[in-house]
């Protein structure tokens, strides 16, 4: 049976007054030893991370597994299962596992196109909301989870873990609190990630166990195809918002944070799908740069993808013993930033490592490396609900993707984006404006009025 979502709104405004949706407040708020009872949804990629993650711990149960495709559930049950942990109960929509009063929260780590509607779904059906990055398919999704966040009053979580890690939190604190580099007025987020052709393949039939017309939910209705489906999907714009949005929406994320900005006022991106005639329609290349009023004075955040071979920037590599061809430069992938500051210049590798160089002869400066458990944090205000404690809150994440939609925006009409951050809108170019916004397939609409 499907839940009608104007039932979740009507259910939803009387749990507000009486608890009848979702945990009661008031015991978790009193009685910490209490167990959160969690589900997860999309158990794919990411999703064994989220199962793994809260089942590790304490009074954390993982109540029930949900997903479009059942050859996915046998490997986290197992999981689960080796812990000693009891048996999740199993659904294929999330709108029958929604009417469960008894899951306390959701985490999503479903495809891209889904993060939005399930958000906002899960909210009007009183639940505490992990969501994966990024938490929006398209710049208006971000606005409406925002508003969805705000009107029920539940702890929504960005999955941008490193806000959570002890190196990054303390780099932030260098640059924002002790000035250590003086007015930052530059930042670079890093994405040189080997990305390998993806191939061509024809459309076929749709596997045995799978719920196709679900998977698509919010998307147009295509023919099944593998280079559509289980992670490849990152790399149609019907689904997925490329390798921006995918891995670089991390470093996206820390330079805006390090920069102390939120919006821009003006984005230019260029780009394109370089090497490969394959099946990709999101670029693998691409330079997004961004403008911001700071404070009255310009800064400049630029982001970068590459997917092939190519150089390491600022001593950056998660695989530095590797040396790219004979004569040989450091190998591996450079995730992470830099930060350019009047007194020297500060680096993040990857998600838990930061190092400074200092003056005009680069001395090296305050190090550390460290992480934290970003699924705790979660948790932790779950339970005693000081939203103001969230490391990665839902509008922090929304500002952050907005970024990437917006690169990618500018990347598809081919122009500069002039942008005005106190409306949330794009200046005096209609294409480009209509692109804030994707068609929805009905039944699976993100709501005008969440």
């Amino acid at each position: 049976m499907s839940v009608n979502r104007r039932d979740f709104v009507k259910s939803s405004a009387g749990a507000a007054a009486t608890g009848a949706l979702g945990f009661n407040v008031t015991s978790y708020a009193g009685a910490p030893s209490d167990t959160v009872r969690l589900a997860v949804v999309g158990l794919k990629g990411r999703g064994l991370n989220h199962t793994q993650g809260f089942s590790a711990l304490p009074n954390v149960e993982i109540a029930a597994l949900c997903d479009i495709d059942d050859a996915v559930f046998d490997r986290h049950i197992k999981q689960l299962e080796g812990k000693g942990k009891p048996k999740p109960a199993i659904f294929k929509d999330i709108r029958k596992l929604l009417e469960d009063k008894n899951i306390d929260a959701i985490s999503i780590a479903t495809p891209n196109h889904w993060h939005s509607l399930m958000t906002i779904w899960a909210l009007q059906a009183g639940k505490d909301v992990y969501v994966e990055k990024p938490m929006s398919h398209s710049y208006w999704e971000g606005k409406q989870v925002v508003a969805a966040a705000k009107k029920y009053g539940k702890v929504v979580q960005h999955g941008s873990q490193t806000r959570s890690n002890v190196a990054a939190r303390e780099a932030m604190d260098k640059m924002c609190k002790e000035n250590l580099l003086g007015d930052i007025y530059y930042t670079r987020a890093l994405c040189y990630k080997w990305r390998d052709t993806i191939g061509k393949k024809p459309d076929g039939p749709v596997p045995a166990g799978v719920d196709y017309d679900l998977w698509t939910g919010p998307a147009p209705k295509r023919p099944f195809n593998q280079n559509r489906f289980h992670y490849n999907w990152h790399w149609n714009f019907d689904y997925g918002n490329g390798d921006i949005g995918n891995q670089g929406i991390h470093e996206i994320d820390i330079s805006r944070w390090g920069l102390g900005v939120t919006l821009p006022t003006k984005v230019s991106a260029m780009g394109g799908h370089f090497m490969f005639d394959d099946d990709q329609t999101t670029p693998n290349t691409m330079i997004a740069s961004f403008e911001f009023d700071k404070n009255g004075k310009k800064a400049i955040m630029v982001a970068e993808v590459r997917h092939w071979i190519t150089n390491n920037e600022a001593g950056i590599s998660d695989a530095p013993e590797l040396r790219m061809g004979a004569g040989g430069g450091r190998g591996g992938n450079t995730i992470g930033n830099i930060f350019y500051g009047p007194k020297g210049y500060l680096v993040i590798e990857g998600y838990n490592k930061y190092t400074t160089f200092m003056g005009k002869n680069q001395e090296p400066g305050p190090a550390n490396t460290g992480r934290d458990n970003h699924w705790k944090n979660f948790i932790d205000v779950v339970r005693s609900r000081k939203k103001e404690d969230l490391n990665a809150p839902i509008e922090e994440g929304h500002y952050s993707c907005a970024l990437m939609h917006l690169a990618n925006i500018s990347y598809r009409v081919g122009r500069t984006l002039n942008f005005d951050p106190k409306t949330e809108t794009i200046i005096g170019d209609k294409e480009a404006s209509a692109m804030m916004k994707r068609q929805y397939r009905a039944p699976f609409v993100v709501p005008e009025k969440v």
